[in-house]
């Protein structure tokens, strides 16, 4: 009978070596192989925390031979996935992985943990009840104003990576899309040079003149447009509140706290009504 192994996607530090989970320290020792899109990365990870492991190379380059070895693997044994940092087959390599074990009939399993996109979203001090992660931006201009512009009414949040070489050129197309919203520029997260610049895009371009190290974006959704209040809403809002004893004043204010109205324009109203009191 056929044995179903288990393909362990193991999410890495995005910097700081401190940031891996025991759980993802007591896998990867104990698996027969580790995938790694970069070993040198992952080498010195396991070095820190006294870790031996068996680390194979897997990556664009070299997936498409690498696949068929770490299925055979897991028909003895369970192999784990790990990328340079993060989560392993978002915005790195390991997709084909996941389908090919998946169509096997293998089990695959995450273990959480460090992640750029969460920890920005976090910090970045903006609205993200909701927001859409785009990866990578495009390399080419066109391309990443079309990109934002096809976002521009979105009401969550963006984040984006991007390299030191074209954050100048994505903040200024970004700027053209979808104008100064407000955003959040972190470098280097948990990394010795961490910063986070909160700001508009022109003002984003002033501060990074010299840009280094790993970007993550945070953008501000679209703000949408806020509703007419009809004056009859206005009246019948008023109305009921005095019904059961809220005073013109006390129920103009409360009126106009949960409708966006000017409280002026509402206690105008309720005297019109002759609701004073």
């Amino acid at each position: 009978m056929k044995k179903v192994g288990t393909l362990y996607l193991v999410a890495t530090p995005i910097g700081n070596l401190e940031d891996v989970t025991l759980r993802a320290l007591r896998v990867l020792g104990r698996v027969a192989l580790v995938a790694a899109e970069d070993t040198r990365t992952t080498r010195k990870l396991l070095s820190r925390h006294g870790v031996s492991a068996r680390v194979v190379p897997y990556n664009e380059h070299n997936m498409a031979r690498r696949t068929p070895e770490l299925m055979s693997a897991l028909e003895t044994g369970n192999v784990a996935l790990v990328s340079e940092a993060g989560m392993p087959a978002v915005s790195d390599p390991g997709y084909e992985l996941v389908t090919a074990a998946l169509a096997a009939g293998h089990t695959v399993s995450p273990l959480p943990g460090a992640s750029a996109v969460i920890a920005a979203v976090a910090a970045s001090g903006l609205p993200a009840r909701e927001f859409t992660f785009l990866g990578f931006l495009p390399r080419r201009a066109k391309e990443r104003r079309d990109l934002f512009a096809r976002f521009a009414d979105a009401p969550g949040a963006l984040v984006v990576f991007e390299s030191p070489h074209r954050v100048q050129a994505a903040l200024a197309d970004l700027q053209a899309a979808l104008g100064q919203r407000r955003l959040a520029v972190c470098r280097e997260l948990t990394k010795l040079h961490e910063e986070i610049f909160r700001g508009t895009p022109a003002e984003a371009l002033a501060h990074f003149t010299e840009p280094r190290g790993e970007f993550t974006i945070v953008v501000e959704g679209a703000t949408a447009a806020p509703r007419e209040v009809s004056d009859d809403e206005l009246r019948a809002a008023l109305r009921k509140l005095r019904a059961v004893g809220v005073s013109a004043r006390d129920a103009a204010a409360q009126v106009a706290r949960e409708t966006g109205v000017a409280r002026r324009r509402v206690y105008a109203l309720s005297l019109e009504d002759g609701a004073t009191g």
